[in-house]
């Protein structure tokens, strides 16, 4: 049975910088699994972006922007079982837009994040029947169902 409510982890702590031309969420997925990362938040995150590709709120697809953006905000969960991550930039006037951080993001001098790992959870996504979404499931480390 998934934990519902507040779960105590000590946490790890990484550092990482990725480079110019690397995608952010697919060096957020190959991060996660070379740490074999069951459960784990983004602690912080800035840099700048010269494509932008999000999932705007209550949309079905992509929306793609190009130019020169700063990273405000970075933030989600993170587990090999997969991770759910919300990205806000703003662009040179100022002008912010922000969705569900999609493939695609391509790094213009930097990405510096610092990324936590909670080792006594597991995070799985599990269908929810009130939303109809696969939703977070918070398990003790040990005591998480097999993958599907």
């Amino acid at each position: 049975m998934p934990i519902s409510l507040l779960s105590p982890s000590l946490l790890t702590a990484y550092a990482l910088r990725l480079r110019p031309g690397d995608d952010l969420r697919q060096q957020l997925t190959t991060t996660v699994r070379a740490l074999g990362m069951q459960a784990g938040a983004v602690l912080t995150c800035v840099g700048s972006l010269t494509t932008v590709v999000l999932r705007l709120a209550n949309q079905d697809v992509a929306t793609t922007y190009h130019g020169h953006f700063e990273i405000v905000s970075l933030v989600g969960t993170l587990a090999e079982s997969g991770s759910h991550l919300h990205l806000a930039v703003a662009d040179s006037t100022g002008r912010m837009i922000g969705g569900h951080l999609l493939d695609g993001n391509i790094i213009y001098t930097t990405a510096e994040l610092v990324l936590g790992v909670l080792p006594a959870l597991v995070f799985r996504r599990e269908p929810d029947v009130i939303s109809s979404y696969h939703e977070l499931a918070i398990y003790p480390a040990g005591a998480a169902p097999e993958k599907p």
